[in-house]
């Protein structure tokens, strides 16, 4: 019986990826780009040149999860019509909390305010991913439920001073993945999901478009 070890390491047309070109992702998220090496994607990243508040302000009132398709759409269009003929991926995310949708935090200040609307509450991330190529464009959301559990402000000061300014680079001034999972007492949805970038339903799409080796 042949084991994994015995397999040769460089099989003829073994790459799982079928394009001519590695994927490219419309952001500079040092996350969203490790979740799809991980993966075994071969990914170069291009950050899309869009103001998001401006797109977010078109049409008025929009519920938060597809304005997180829509700013997803948007980059992945944006940095498409730099790169022709590439498959590009846009990416975001949306945090919403009893109807209102927070943004990063400017600083440690905004993120303290943050986390003093967030705390004892329960929050959704909407995660949303648009796919183009040749044209043609894909796009769907996934949505995360995350408790957080009661803090007083001494408490958030504390993990700030932890955390630092590492924090204003996430919608919610933590990332789950290091020392924000000490805020919550509950949380529901794929981890993926919660990173900003939801990893199962896209390579389910991406086998779709005969883009994966298996």
């Amino acid at each position: 019986m042949t084991g994994i070890s015995d397999l040769p390491v460089d099989l003829p047309g073994s790459s799982l990826w079928r394009a001519p070109a590695p994927l490219l992702l419309a952001s500079a998220s040092a996350t969203r780009r490790d979740l799809l090496t991980g993966a075994g994607l071969p990914v170069e990243t291009a950050p899309a040149r869009i103001d998001e508040r401006a797109l977010e302000a078109e049409g008025g009132e929009i519920v938060p999860v597809d304005l997180a398709r829509r700013l997803a759409r948007a980059k992945a269009a944006e940095v498409a019509a730099r790169h022709p003929g590439r498959v590009v991926i846009g990416a975001d995310q949306v945090l919403e909390c009893e109807g209102r949708i927070f943004h990063k935090p400017a600083d440690l200040k905004a993120a303290h305010a943050h986390l003093a609307r967030l705390q004892g509450r329960t929050h959704q991330l909407h995660s949303a991913v648009a796919i183009l190529r040749d044209g043609r464009a894909e796009d769907f959301a996934e949505t995360a439920r995350l408790t957080m559990r009661p803090l007083d402000a001494e408490a958030i000061d504390a993990y700030l001073r932890l955390a630092g300014v590492a924090v204003t680079t996430s919608v919610g001034a933590y990332q789950l993945e290091g020392l924000g999972i000490h805020l919550f007492e509950r949380v529901e949805g794929d981890h993926s999901t919660i990173l900003g970038l939801p990893l199962t339903p896209l390579l389910a799409r991406l086998r779709g478009m005969g883009l994966l080796a298996f």
